[in-house]
């Protein structure tokens, strides 16, 4: 199937409300700019992401941001180990007044769902969750539930806390679109968070820039961005370097990788670069869209050898090699 060219009014649009959504979402959260990359970039490309950092680097606030920015409905979910999968998806409730159940839906049914510390709920529970993000439903007493559209999980991990939690299994990472670590912020970014707070910047509601259908419109305007067939063929090659390290690394970066990535990473690549050229006000893909993603793509679908865990490897690096690996079109 051929994707029709872009309208040039069309990306005239986007450009400009994608722009509008970037500058409101930086007068709330200061000094995170590749949180709001991922976010927005997730949110084009109708994906998830997985953040992973300590506490305290706006996370929350980053979200229900932009959920308030498009006129989103906005949830927050705590995730414990005790944690059930009903008390995610919903249940049905029995009401005495109608002597009959009634289903009461849970906060998943939201267009923007922070899962918090995911990797502290049960395996149960994360399977519960990771197939509503796949399935974009859930059944409650045998009736099936459409989630909101646009629908988009933000889920986090805290990489210094690992007592109690679940390890997720790589088949769930795999359905993420984006891993993002995020750093601490500057010094300058950190005293521009005290002189907001000391005003109240963040006291107060800002009015929504966007609305539901703008979000809707703005996917299927991503979705149109033109990829050539020389960049598809880019994104076959360096997935199959992540495939076959020993044919394309030195021995000592290709022992450390276990498994490449799935076919899914390649997907996520074709997505990811349609977003960042979006971003960019342009109406077709550059190789420097996926060269700049590389990270965020890979970095949760590369399984490491346990010497290379033991070892700190940087999966970044690795990355890193499988690009220089592969002659940049």
């Amino acid at each position: 199937m051929t994707i029709p060219a872009l309208d040039p009014t069309e990306l005239a649009w986007a450009t400009t409300k994608l722009n509008d959504l970037i500058a409101g979402f930086d007068a709330v959260v200061v000094g995170q700019p590749r949180l709001r990359t991922a976010l927005l970039t997730t949110l084009l490309a109708r994906g998830h992401v997985l953040l992973e950092s300590v506490p305290g680097l706006a996370k929350t606030l980053a979200a229900s941001t932009l959920a308030r920015a498009v006129a989103g409905s906005f949830a927050r979910i705590q995730c414990t180990p005790d944690l059930l999968p009903s008390d995610i998806i919903g249940t049905e409730v029995f009401d005495p007044a109608t002597t009959r159940f009634r289903t009461e839906l849970g906060p998943v049914h939201s267009n923007f769902v922070l899962l918090d510390e995911i990797n502290r709920s049960s395996a149960k529970t994360q399977s519960a969750m990771l197939e509503a993000m796949q399935e974009r439903q859930t059944s409650i007493g045998g009736v099936t539930h459409a989630l909101p559209d646009p629908f988009l999980v933000l889920a986090t991990q805290n990489p210094i806390e690992e007592e109690g939690t679940y390890v997720l299994p790589q088949a769930q990472m795999d359905r993420f679109l984006l891993k993002e670590v995020i750093d601490y912020p500057t010094a300058e970014a950190e005293l521009e968070v005290l002189n907001r707070v000391e005003s109240g910047v963040f006291d107060v509601a800002e009015p929504a820039i966007a609305s539901i259908n703008d979000v809707l419109r703005l996917q299927r305007i991503c979705a149109a961005v033109h990829v050539d067939e020389t960049l598809k063929r880019y994104m076959v090659e360096l997935v199959n370097v992540t495939r076959r390290p020993s044919s394309y690394l030195d021995g000592d970066q290709a022992r450390w990788i276990e498994f490449g990535a799935s076919p899914r990473g390649t997907i996520a690549f074709m997505q990811v670069a349609r977003a960042a050229a979006l971003l960019a006000g342009r109406d077709h893909a550059l190789p420097d869209d996926i060269v700049g993603m590389r990270h965020a793509v890979l970095r949760h679908r590369l399984v490491l050898t346990f010497e290379a865990v033991a070892e700190r490897v940087s999966v970044e690096n690795l990355i890193d090699a499988v690009f220089k690996a592969v002659p940049t079109p």
